[in-house]
């Protein structure tokens, strides 16, 4: 079950990494540590792979959000009510 739980984490932290960009834009990898509480190693780690993905650019300044950022929060919202729903059913059958 460990791959559901890092997965989670991982989406987790992207999402909290976003919020922060996007509220402080344009901000360092230090800066957006300090705020977030997460490791320098992992921040390093998640901008890299949103950046791979077009999400967020990096400045000279720091990171920014691009304009698939709100496309990426509006399909997470949805893929993560899917997982719900399919967590309540199967929660039910183990009941």
């Amino acid at each position: 079950m460990g791959s559901i739980d890092e997965e989670f984490e991982l989406l987790e932290r992207h999402i909290n990494i976003l919020r922060t960009v996007h509220g402080n834009q344009p901000i360092g990898l230090i800066r957006l540590s300090e705020m977030t509480g997460i490791p320098k190693h992992r921040i390093r780690y998640s901008l890299k792979l949103l950046e791979q993905e077009g999400i967020i650019m990096a400045t000279p300044d720091g990171a920014v959000v691009t304009d698939r950022y709100d496309e990426f929060m509006e399909s997470t919202r949805e893929y993560v009510n899917s997982l719900y729903s399919r967590v309540e059913s199967l929660k039910a059958t183990l009941e």
